[in-house]
């Protein structure tokens, strides 16, 4: 079963993840129905096998976008992350050079192709106050852009490693 969390503020109006959220809510929703003959609902498993032509399970969306996103993003905790919709959410990192900052991500991958424009990626920042509560400040003003350029780079080196491999 696929977890699926939304942390307040982080949804915006018509954003890929509320609806990806919609779509995984309504397939577990359809998933728990029994068979109705005719209604082209999946038996549940072990009341029928499934066809040979059933297509194979696998990541949703392109796998050198996801494993780059990963790894470009592996110095952050990972909070979720859900290879079928394409969504990696990170917890909050603090650089131990810079203590009163931390960063926090949200990568939204849009496409099965290897596409620039198949990456969406957000970066929400918090200072410390003189209270020492984390207030909300500005990202500088290309670091959304340079990490998908980073994530891109991964992806392509990923995929020109895997081409020379199999050559």
């Amino acid at each position: 079963m696929t977890a699926v969390s939304l942390e307040r503020g982080s949804c915006r109006s018509g954003s890929i993840l509320g609806f990806g959220a919609l779509m995984v809510i309504g397939a577990l929703t359809i998933g728990g129905c029994s068979h109705v003959p005719g209604s082209g609902l999946i038996p549940h498993l072990g009341s029928k096998p499934a066809p040979a032509t059933a297509p194979q399970a696998g990541i949703g969306v392109n796998s050198y976008l996801w494993r780059g996103t990963l790894d470009t993003l592996a110095f952050m905790p990972l909070a979720s992350a859900d290879p079928f919709g394409g969504v990696v959410i990170t917890d909050w990192y603090v650089n131990p050079e810079k203590p009163d900052e931390r960063f926090k991500a949200t990568v939204y991958i849009l496409d099965t192709r290897l596409r620039a424009d198949g990456l969406n990626v957000t970066v929400f920042k918090q200072t410390k106050d003189a209270a020492g509560a984390w207030i909300d400040a500005p990202v500088a003003g290309q670091t959304d852009i340079e990490i998908e350029n980073a994530i891109l780079t991964k992806a392509r080196q990923l995929r020109l490693s895997n081409l020379n491999g199999k050559g």
